[in-house]
């Protein structure tokens, strides 16, 4: 029996998740992630995949972040059309993510010919909205823990990632009885809102996220990190920008910021989230109580909700968004996207970073390449939307508000591992954190570790 895994994502960089397992003439195709950052990364997600779309017999999902999903539509438009597998919260999130995709494609092809400032003669999207939709028609959820069948012999289940709501490993087991375990995105334990990640004691191959591979994520409590920040903006009267993933931070800073006016700790301060996906998965994460830690719970069950704090606006409207430009601090917006490659924080962006008094917080990692890696290293000027733009805004991060585990916290989730897995995979990373962490997988673990090439592909004994 033949059986291989290629890299088609995720190798060497921290976007782009797809992974192409092959069983004999059976082929599933784990997550199916956009990248982002660089113009060359960007460039692959219009390349087709190396073999038909249409030769995939099962795509798996872990998680319904766009560097894991948001290739999904392109896939379905050049012929897709079987079963996609994810958790139910995954299906709800990813229908939003991925048609909000869509959109924000249409929206930025369209801006970009009345500009004239694309290279390509007209502009197109990646794919559409009603792609996109078209797309979420193949998601069948499944639920956590639950196996389940696939072709040529072959069953998977998902466990809990605790990474974002429905984020899952995925087990995977081969007809040769052998388990091979895909991380998605690895989540860190005693984080709000989600349980921590499942512990997994046996693997025969393993695919391990490195984002932090090189680093050990602040020990101060995001809470106290926040008010800070709180309290710097409302003496010099700033607004405080939040870029964040409307799946995941967004729901955790509003419940940071709960907490915070409910111990009484922090003054009223306004609060907008300008994110119309933000907003719906905020609503999407209130209802889904199979993936709420036991902390969650006990806020649930009182008077007060724990991501809707006082002095919060949801902004959904264009025109509400635009109004948000004559705002006068103290005050927050918390916008997508994370790492400020576009949607409406872009926009803030441009109008803020030049106001000494406003401060710009990043709360996730930033991929080489983007606008958020520009501002948390510190350059100036930055090109935002065609523009050259001065920094004067204050920029900080808040590392400890990180949904991916850091260096240690990898190696203490890998020691859960009782078995030497064949091979450890080293996936969704960059470089030098590939590198560190791979040093500290051998010579603490001594598992056998390789950092795949983009393409590579491996043969599984």
């Amino acid at each position: 029996m033949a059986i291989t895994i290629q890299f088609l994502g995720a190798a060497e960089t921290v976007t782009g998740s797809k992974y192409l397992l092959t069983v004999d003439n059976t082929r599933f195709l784990i997550d199916c992630g956009l990248f982002q950052g660089s113009e060359q990364l960007k460039q692959r997600n219009w390349a087709p995949l190396p073999i038909p779309a249409q030769s995939v017999d099962t795509v798996l999902i872990t998680h319904a972040h766009l560097d894991h999903v948001g290739w999904l539509p392109r896939l379905w438009s050049q012929g897709y059309r079987s079963q996609v597998i994810c958790t139910s919260a995954t299906d709800e999130i990813a229908r939003l993510s991925l048609a909000d995709s869509g959109r924000l494609q249409e929206e930025y092809a369209h801006y970009a010919n009345k500009k004239g400032f694309s290279r390509h003669k007209p502009a197109l999207p990646l794919y559409t909205e009603n792609d996109a939709r078209e797309a979420c028609a193949l998601f069948q959820p499944q639920k956590f823990g639950d196996l389940f069948e696939l072709a040529a012999g072959c069953s998977a289940r998902f466990l809990t990632a605790g990474h974002i709501l429905g984020s899952g490993f995925i087990e995977f087991w081969l007809p040769t009885g052998q388990k091979i375990l895909f991380s998605g995105d690895l989540g860190r334990p005693n984080q709000p809102i989600i349980p921590d990640p499942t512990i997994v004691t046996a693997a025969d191959y393993l695919l391990i996220e490195s984002t932090y591979g090189d680093r050990v994520h602040p020990s101060e409590n995001p809470e106290d990190a926040l008010l800070k920040i709180i309290q710097r903006a409302q003496a010099q009267k700033g607004v405080i920008l939040v870029p964040a993933f409307a799946i995941g931070r967004t729901q955790d800073l509003l419940y940071y910021l709960h907490n915070l006016r409910k111990s009484g700790r922090c003054q009223e301060i306004p609060i907008y989230v300008d994110s119309p996906m933000g907003v719906d998965a905020t609503g999407i994460y209130a209802r889904h109580h199979e993936d709420h830690d036991l902390e969650m719970e006990k806020l649930e069950s009182s008077d007060s909700n724990p991501l809707r704090p006082a002095e919060l606006t949801l902004i959904k409207s264009p025109d509400q968004s635009k109004a948000l430009n004559n705002l006068e601090g103290p005050a927050m917006i918390i916008a997508s996207s994370g790492m400020a490659t576009g949607g409406r924080i872009v926009h803030h962006l441009a109008q803020r970073l030049k106001n000494p008094q406003d401060i710009v917080v990043f709360v996730g990692f930033q991929a080489e390449g983007t606008l958020g890696r520009d501002l948390v290293e510190k350059r100036s000027p930055v090109n935002v939307m065609g523009m050259q733009i001065e920094v004067r805004a204050e920029i900080e991060s808040i590392g400890s508000l990180s949904a991916h585990a850091d260096s240690n916290e990898i190696i203490q989730w890998m020691r859960g591992i009782t078995t030497k897995p064949k091979q450890t995979f080293i996936v969704h990373g960059e470089p030098p954190a590939q590198a560190a962490i791979k040093q500290r997988i051998q010579n603490e673990l001594g598992f056998q570790a390789v950092i795949p090439k983009y393409l590579e592909t491996f043969e599984l004994h």
